[in-house]
């Protein structure tokens, strides 16, 4: 004989586990003040949007979305301006035709350009020297 049962009787299962869902299902709201303060955690030093949204048990996805409606992204540095002190340039006293000694230190870079002396300090960042250089071929 065949094993097919024709009573479509299911054969008793044992559930181990049962889990009962109340209240309303589908979407969540989120009001702008929580969106704000969770998004707010997200920039504190130290913390990852995955963290944060483990812990408000949401994705990381949604968090980064929210971040982008309140246009935060990465920090960017701070922007510094180097001090710059113009000096003119006395015609009588220039003497084109003698080179005058660097009073630089060590490390240290002095210009002159068209009768405009730009002198630059061990340290300071490549990019501005080449924007001070750039801007001072602008001038010609």
């Amino acid at each position: 004989m065949s094993d097919f049962d024709p009573t479509l009787d299911p054969k008793p299962v044992v559930v181990r586990r049962l889990e009962v869902l109340t209240g309303v299902g589908g979407r969540r709201r989120w009001s702008a003040d929580d969106k704000a303060r969770i998004v707010e955690e997200t920039l504190a030093p130290g913390a990852t949007v995955s963290e944060v949204a483990r812990r408000h048990d949401i994705r990381p996805q949604q968090l980064f979305g929210w971040r982008r409606e309140m246009r935060i992204a990465e920090p960017e540095p701070a922007v510094s301006f180097v001090p710059a002190v113009v000096e003119a340039a006395d015609p009588e006293k220039v003497d084109r035709a003698r080179p005058r000694p660097a009073r630089t230190g060590r490390g240290d870079i002095e210009l002159e350009f068209e009768g405009v002396v730009v002198r630059v300090r061990r340290g300071a960042e490549a990019k501005t020297v080449a924007a001070v250089i750039k801007a001072l071929k602008a001038t010609r």
